[in-house]
């Protein structure tokens, strides 16, 4: 609607600057006076629905510090990385679009960290962003924050990219957990990725001690009951050399926005060649419809450590389609995901809140024209 609005008052606009009274027959001036005054009040009417863009503006956030029992971190040089144990490495994507659920994510972390000064934040974010803005931004709200934003090539991934059911899935910057063996140092080597659209009430440490094994790549949640058939193409299924990949696997359905990588294990398999081999046939021959998530399921379901599923109640953004409100599913909870169309923070600015949504709402560090500062 706001679109429509700024397209109308642009085409005023241009009516408005155009207009020659020397190239039309006028009427008498008398006449004239009910045009001029249906005119004026379009330009008065436009004027005050042309929406102007603005940078957000997001509050600085409290300082938190760790516990007494928290370990000392022997940081490099650069005081950015550490390879010591103890350290918490923590990915996430940045840009513009999503700046708001970032920035409540990160603040939902440390809060509830027991050693919040214990944990290293690795942002993705496309090589057209400005990446000084988003530096800016993260550091005037968190300026106690260790963190670093690498710049993520994005046209490797376009051009694999294929259209999908819903347009936000598309952003070559989804696709960017793909690469952060590559994106990140390399005493780097486990992190807990986490996306954008979501808030943690429970120490992250304990996610990231998840216990991978001596196999296992990755661990996850894992959704046994969902009908994983329904994430790939009937090409897909019908193909016996490509139905076979699943063969000896007990593949389920995981969701990729929390996840705890094990880094070494992944550079040293060349995982990120076998996603992208996989996105590579899925543009000769369509043989699944959801975005980033397929790719990961064709090379790690069955074979993932389990999470509690406390971890990710996902789902709280509703479907690809409309994104209507959800329930909690049963148990307890340590993380709420609001994956799917809906998001909090646009729901909420709409007035058309979902009840969950109001568990996001502590979070948003947003500063409104409203807010005056003490």
């Amino acid at each position: 609607e706001r679109e429509r609005e700024r397209e109308r008052g642009t085409h005023l606009y241009e009516i408005v600057n155009n207009f020659h009274p020397n190239e039309m027959m006028l009427p008498p001036l008398a006449s004239s006076w009910p045009l001029l005054s249906v005119l004026l009040i379009l330009i008065l009417f436009a004027a005050t629905n042309i929406v102007v863009s603005t940078p957000q503006q997001f509050r600085e956030a409290p300082q938190f510090y760790n516990s007494p029992n928290c370990p000392s971190i022997q940081y490099n040089t650069d005081h950015h990385d550490a390879a010591d144990s103890v350290v918490v490495h923590v990915a996430m994507t940045l840009d513009a679009a999503y700046i708001r659920g970032s920035m409540a994510a990160i603040l939902s972390v440390l809060q509830h960290s027991s050693c919040p000064q214990n944990i290293n934040f690795h942002f993705a974010a496309s090589a057209s962003a400005d990446i000084h803005h988003l530096n800016t931004t993260i550091s005037n709200s968190f300026p106690y924050l260790r963190f670093r934003v690498y710049c993520f090539d994005d046209s490797a991934v376009a051009g694999l990219i294929s259209t999908s059911i819903r347009a936000a899935l598309d952003c070559p910057l989804n696709y960017a957990r793909n690469y952060l063996a590559d994106l990140l140092p390399t005493c780097v080597t486990k992190l807990v990725y986490l996306d954008s659209d979501l808030v943690l009430v429970d120490d992250i440490a304990e996610l990231a001690a998840t216990p991978l094994g001596d196999h296992a790549v990755l661990a996850a949640p894992e959704y046994c009951n969902a009908n994983f058939t329904s994430y790939f193409t009937p090409t897909f299924w019908s193909n016996p050399s490509l139905s076979l990949t699943f063969t000896g696997r007990n593949a389920c359905y995981f969701n990729t926005g929390v996840m705890v990588i094990d880094l070494e294990q992944w550079r040293a398999g060349d995982y990120t060649r076998k996603i992208v081999e996989w996105m590579e046939l899925q543009k000769r021959m369509r043989i699944y419809e959801l975005g980033s998530l397929p790719p990961f399921l064709l090379v790690f379901a069955g074979n993932i450590a389990p999470v509690d599923h406390r971890w990710n109640q996902h789902g709280l953004g509703g479907d690809n389609f409309r994104g209507l409100c959800r329930d909690l599913h049963p148990g307890r909870v340590s993380l709420l995901h609001w994956s799917g169309k809906g998001k909090p923070w646009a729901r909420l600015d709409a007035n058309r809140p979902c009840p969950l949504d109001a568990l996001w709402a502590p979070y948003d560090l947003l500063q409104t024209p409203y807010v005056l500062d003490s």
